[in-house]
């Protein structure tokens, strides 16, 4: 059920609408910063304060190992990133539960503090992010690009900063549904009964909870009202066109859930991913509920492989990084400043599924009050 609520505020979407402890065996903390005159890579906050760029790779070399959880292989590309992170430095990637949630991530911090099964890094909902931050389990570290992300996409002292994004998008197997739906109002068609799924509860799943938010917004509702998104849930279980089963890579390939509210991203790489198996996977951003949120990174503050975490960090916001997103449907939080300097890949950039308009974004206020109401509500509403 990949992913917690909430991803927040991403402006950049707008603007692209075309978002210590040392593991056993590994090497001192930061050794080979210090050796250079740097700080330890368990309290540097660049990669500068630690001695540069070759040296943080040298630590993060010896250590061996970036430890992650809830990084699912088909989720924006993220196999491909690790992949290419492993070769491109030696480093192995041990990735556990991908299909976790943020809450899971979180928990796994405080659980295995001074444990080398902690999670080294985190992907996470904004909402988490912040409360990661201000419970202070996160370690400030400025990449090279910091200057490049948006103020607004990231916390001023580099505990978080967003990511990758996407819109919430409806996907729909057109070989077993013979009309796909294109917005939300559509959805309550009788055609569709037994067909409409998310990607997990929203009260949990980040991308279910974009879905829900999506739907407030298509029903007269606003960030500071999710009840309405609540309400139409409501009142799709009732009709028998929701269906309590979360969608998934494989429920999709099944056809258990021809009809998925999900991030376009991950509906587009659906479409590409069973395309050879035969589903014809459409994929629409609604135009009466478009809604977009970014994913943050963080490093572990007692991260077992510090200066690999960096190093991870370094990488996603590096070029290369930055554009696997975009192989993967996701929008890099630095597209714009890429698309100005001309390193973004125009290939991918014109795959991206089409948006209109330009979307608004819920301040933090807003979140924590739409995830209150939805832990207090939803299950009632849908049961």
């Amino acid at each position: 059920m990949r992913r917690t609520p909430v991803r927040g505020a991403a402006v950049l979407l707008g603007a692209v609408a075309l978002t210590t402890v040392t593991a056993c065996g590994a090497a001192p903390e930061g050794d080979a910063g210090a050796k250079g005159g740097g700080a330890k890579a368990a309290t540097a906050a660049s990669a500068k304060e630690f001695g540069g760029l070759d040296a943080l790779i040298a630590a993060a070399k010896k250590e061996g190992a970036l430890h992650v959880i809830a990084l699912p292989p088909d989720w924006a590309n993220y196999g491909e990133l690790i992949k290419t992170f492993e070769t491109k430095y030696g480093i192995e990637v041990e990735s556990e539960n991908p299909d976790a949630a943020s809450a899971d991530e979180i928990a796994a911090v405080k659980s295995r503090k001074g444990q080398k099964r902690a999670p080294d890094v985190l992907d996470l909902g904004i909402a988490f992010a912040r409360s990661g931050a201000e419970e202070g389990l996160f370690a400030p570290y400025k990449v090279e690009a910091w200057d490049k992300i948006p103020a607004a996409q990231k916390d001023e002292a580099g505990r978080w900063y967003n990511d990758y994004g996407g819109y919430v998008s409806i996907g729909c197997d057109a070989k077993r549904v013979p009309n796909c739906p294109k917005t939300f109002a559509d959805l309550l068609k009788p055609e569709y009964k037994g067909k409409v799924a998310l990607n997990g509860n929203p009260t949990k799943s980040g991308s279910a909870f974009g879905g829900v938010y999506a739907a407030a917004l298509a029903n007269k509702g606003s960030f500071a009202d999710i009840q309405p998104g609540i309400d139409f849930f409501g009142k799709l279980r009732k009709s028998g066109n929701f269906i309590p089963v979360e969608s998934t890579p494989a429920t999709v390939e099944k056809g258990e859930t021809p009809i998925s509210i999900d991030w376009d991203y991950l509906n587009a790489g659906y479409a590409d991913q069973f395309k050879d198996k035969g589903v014809d996977w459409q994929v629409a951003v609604p135009t009466d509920g478009v809604y977009a949120q970014f994913y943050s990174q963080a490093v572990n503050k007692d991260a077992p492989h510090p200066a690999a975490a960096r190093l991870w960090m370094e990488f996603l916001y590096s070029t290369e990084g930055q554009n696997l997103w975009l192989k993967g449907y996701a929008r890099p939080v630095l597209l714009p400043a890429m698309t100005a300097d001309g390193t973004a890949d125009k290939t991918f950039v014109a795959k991206l599924p089409a948006v209109a308009g330009t979307p608004a974004f819920p301040a933090s206020a807003e979140l924590d009050a739409a995830k209150a109401t939805l832990a207090e509500k939803w299950d009632k509403a849908v049961s």
